[in-house]
């Protein structure tokens, strides 16, 4: 496995790029191309939660200090999505890889056509209050944790179609993915451990490299373009590891 260590590397480089550019999409990314390279669910799951733990703490700090947390809203959508990320993690630990895996790459392609569907869907007016956002945290770590990733496009995506303030829905959510994804490896290494470090440690260091690049291609480069982007990607990875599973 440390012989792919460099191309892990470059999955990680490559959603922090998405991620620090759109605010979303990391987990997506990374599951996308670590399931259609062969990594069962449960331990793709496993390693991009464990490297998004270091990499949601530097954003959600940021974030903090930024000024674009509202707590209120944060800890409503930590807690349930902290008890949703851990049921999902042990449901996936009990599953046959094999028998899920299609499941878990029409979920990521689902994502994907939603990502696009949001690049291009007209946003109501911002400062209106969130609705139903406890199942809203719940769902999204639920999903999170068994598809390896989703919380970004879930639930920052319907606060912002809801009206939210883009700032205080990508700051809240990005905070509070710290903790989601802290309870979803902390129960993975409770049920089946986390041995691939060659992938954890290859996704933590290409996010690593890629966070001063993806601030300023947030600066440069157009959103809708690289939602669109990341979206067809996301799709195609997903079709590909299905049609692989039933033929």
């Amino acid at each position: 496995m440390w012989e792919d260590f460099l191309l892990f590397v470059a999955v990680g480089f490559a959603a922090q790029m998405v991620d620090g550019a759109i605010g979303m999409a990391y987990g997506v990314t990374s599951s996308s191309v670590l399931l259609s390279m062969g990594v069962p669910p449960a331990t793709t799951s496993a390693c991009v939660h464990a490297a998004e733990t270091f990499t949601t703490a530097v954003s959600g700090t940021a974030h903090w200090k930024l000024g674009n947390v509202d707590r209120k809203l944060l800890v409503r959508l930590a807690i349930p999505g902290m008890i949703g990320g851990a049921l999902g993690a042990f449901v996936l630990t009990n599953i046959d890889g094999d028998t899920i895996r299609p499941f878990i790459s029409a979920y990521l392609l689902l994502l994907g056509v939603l990502i696009v569907w949001k690049a291009v869907a007209s946003r109501p007016s911002e400062g209106a209050q969130p609705s139903r956002v406890v199942p809203l945290g719940f769902f999204g770590g639920l999903f999170d944790s068994m598809g390896g990733g989703g919380w970004g496009p879930i639930v920052t995506s319907t606060l912002i179609g809801q009206g939210t303030k883009p700032r205080y829905a990508i700051g809240s959510v990005n905070l509070a993915e710290f903790f989601v994804t802290l309870t979803i490896s902390a129960t993975f290494i409770m049920t089946i451990g986390l041995d691939l470090w060659p992938i954890i440690a290859g996704l933590i260091l290409g996010g690593i490299i890629a966070a001063p690049f993806a601030a300023y291609a947030t600066k440069v480069l157009p959103d809708k373009a690289l939602m669109i982007l990341v979206g067809c990607v996301v799709v195609i990875l997903s079709l590909r590891t299905i049609i692989s599973a039933l033929t």
